[in-house]
């Protein structure tokens, strides 16, 4: 049994990623280029929508929604097929549709070009995330048995590679507000294109989501793996939630900013600001998180994820703004590395693409129906039908009762390597 280690300075932290095996430094590595690309288009998205399309709120919660359910909504398919052929060639393909999505999403200049463009975002990601992060998943296994380190710290490790790429991303997007949208894209599709040919060369061919199994099941028994297990479709049901909340960054971080101060220059500075907060708090959470045992740690996480949503309501303007932000990620921080360690607990290590990617799809439905309806509410709100603190507290109450409902779930589910943390 690794015992906890004391709270690690982010050196630590990336010192002990330089010792871990090649393929999970490639993965470590390709998780900072992925959000450098990713956030040099997607938060700015909203912008390009509202200010040169000109569309209304309900489109721009339509198209964002999309984005994320075409995204995390695929995911269970996209981790199957990893699950069944492997993970190098989900990621191959992955890779290449994005570079095409991007491409679209540069030239799109009506609505219906721009779902095209955000669904093969979307649906490029739910082939290549899943299998990427159930490969890491499986190595972190090994590596935990091995006595290296716990695969809530790789998950942590993971996390902070992820946001450091948020910190490029975002600064270089602010900076090219000023450049036509079409060239943030295309960049992005430049340097997809260019961590295709890394994992070219540098993935193992037999890279798999369980090393020993990848290609020994059919698609039908992966799925029936995931589909037989009610104890997880009900835990991901639950933590889908916090995937709702999170995405509220991409529609309702905009829109405040624009309510609040009139212009949306400072969006990328409130990503980058939240990236720099994960990668110094992530490894002391991580710890944190390990000493209360993952039941408390997630439900924890999840409860202050539903207390960010007020900070708006009782201190508008940019202070509440950023006390939700750093309210929201500090949530996650807590809970979304023991979630991840229960996942694999619950699927008994095996078919960890489809597990993983079920928790993904579904957080994406949800984020769906989320995104229309706190579209609707915010048209609500400019007609002036409803309080500008409405979204606010619809959000609150949701998130509220997923943590309730997972402290009830965990108290009573057999999952005593997850419990005990």
């Amino acid at each position: 049994m690794l015992r906890a280690r004391p709270l690690d300075p982010v050196g630590r932290a990336f010192r002990t990623a330089r010792t871990l095996p090649a393929p999970v430094r490639l993965i470590l590595v390709s998780m900072i280029l992925f959000n450098i690309g990713f956030y040099l288009v997607v938060p700015f998205l909203a912008v390009h929508l509202a200010q040169d399309l000109h569309l209304a709120g309900w489109a721009i919660g339509l198209v964002l929604g999309l984005r994320t359910f075409s995204q995390q909504g695929m995911f269970f398919v996209g981790g199957s097929l990893a699950d069944r052929f492997g993970v190098r060639p989900m990621v191959l393909l992955g890779i290449a549709i994005r570079v095409v999505g991007f491409v679209v999403l540069g030239v799109a200049s009506t609505l219906a070009a721009m779902i095209v463009g955000v669904v093969l975002v979307g649906l490029a990601a739910a082939l290549f995330a899943p299998a990427v992060e159930a490969a890491n998943a499986a190595y972190g296994r090994g590596l935990e048995e091995a006595g290296v380190i716990r695969r809530t710290e790789l998950f942590g490790i993971e996390q902070m590679c992820s946001r450091l790429g948020t910190v490029v991303g975002p600064a270089l997007g602010a900076l090219l507000l000023g450049v036509p949208f079409e060239w943030t894209a295309v960049s992005a599709a430049v340097l997809f294109a260019g961590l295709g040919v890394m994992f070219a060369r540098w993935l193992p061919a037999d890279a798999s989501t369980s090393h020993d199994r990848a290609g020994s099941s059919s698609l039908h028994e992966v799925w029936r793996s995931v589909l037989a297990n009610r104890g997880f479709l009900v835990f991901v049901a639950l933590c889908g939630v916090q995937l709702l909340a999170y995405n509220q960054l991409y529609l309702m971080l905009p829109e405040q900013l624009e309510r609040a101060t009139g212009s949306q220059a400072a969006l990328g500075w409130f990503f980058t600001g939240s990236a720099v907060l994960v990668i110094v708090g992530q490894a002391p959470m991580v710890a944190l998180a390990n000493r209360l045992g993952h039941r408390a740690a997630i439900t924890l996480g999840m409860a202050t994820i539903a207390a960010s949503f007020v900070f708006p309501v009782v201190a508008p303007g940019p202070a509440g703004l950023a006390s939700w932000v750093v309210a929201l990620h500090l949530g996650q921080m807590l809970m979304v590395p023991p979630m991840r360690d229960t996942i694999g607990v619950l699927a008994g290590e095996r078919n960890l693409g489809s597990h993983f990617g079920m928790l993904n799809t579904v957080g994406g439905m949800l984020t769906l129906l989320g995104s229309l309806g706190v579209g609707v509410l915010y048209d609500g709100v400019d007609d002036g039908n409803l309080s500008a603190a409405a979204p606010w507290w619809t959000l609150a109450a949701v998130v509220a009762a997923a943590a309730v409902g997972i402290w009830w779930w965990m108290s009573r589910a057999r999952v005593s390597r997850s419990m005990s943390g």
